[in-house]
């Protein structure tokens, strides 16, 4: 067999893995940078984890990734009110006061002062939950933020009561267990017959 151009780059950007993930659970966690897209309500928060098994694991991910169009994965975002009065406005206004909970009590002497630019560099602490949406027609399970906690409550923090969070129809897909009767988990993967 004749090698074939760009070989040596393709094997190195193989080399990147990239499906480990944050088992659900609650991390001690550090905020990198505050994004206010007011036009869209949204406030995008950059952070990694800073403690234990997992500490700096979003860096991590990020500087093995090979990828050109690589991108940080230590992202949440959090959508603000649009004062419409409507019942999903409410919950976005007692979701966003999680957030600013949790901050003013993992960080001694911060006060929430309608200033998103100070959360940078605060602890806070995060509880990862398990997610399933449906992806290129596939179901698929992975794990993200599912809400802020005080850092004080992380060590304590009972795994079993954080809920799955389905997405996007997830369930529903062609290949999920509910539709198409070859459909396997998505943690197994599939083997040729040669």
């Amino acid at each position: 067999m004749k090698e074939f151009s760009g070989y040596q780059e393709a094997k190195e950007k193989a080399k990147y893995t990239g499906g480990k993930k944050v088992p659900k659970g609650a991390y001690a966690a550090k905020i990198l940078g505050v994004k206010l897209e007011e036009e869209r309500n949204l406030l995008t928060v950059q952070y990694d984890l800073t403690e234990g098994e997992f500490k700096d694991f979003f860096q991590k991910q990020y500087e093995e990734n090979k990828d050109d169009n690589k991108k940080y994965k230590g992202v949440v975002k959090i959508w603000l009110p649009k004062e419409d009065g409507s019942e999903k406005d409410q919950w976005t206004k007692n979701a966003f006061a999680r957030w600013t909970n949790s901050l003013e009590e993992s960080n001694e002497g911060y006060h929430w002062d309608w200033d998103e630019k100070k959360w940078k560099n605060k602890k806070i602490g995060l509880v990862f939950g398990e997610t399933g949406t449906v992806i290129d027609g596939k179901d698929v399970v992975y794990t993200e933020v599912h809400f802020p906690i005080p850092l004080k409550d992380v060590k304590d923090y009972k795994v079993d009561s954080i809920k799955f969070k389905a997405k996007n129809g997830y369930g529903k897909a062609a290949n999920s267990s509910t539709g198409d009767f070859m459909a396997t988990s998505p943690d197994l993967q599939d083997e040729l017959p040669f």
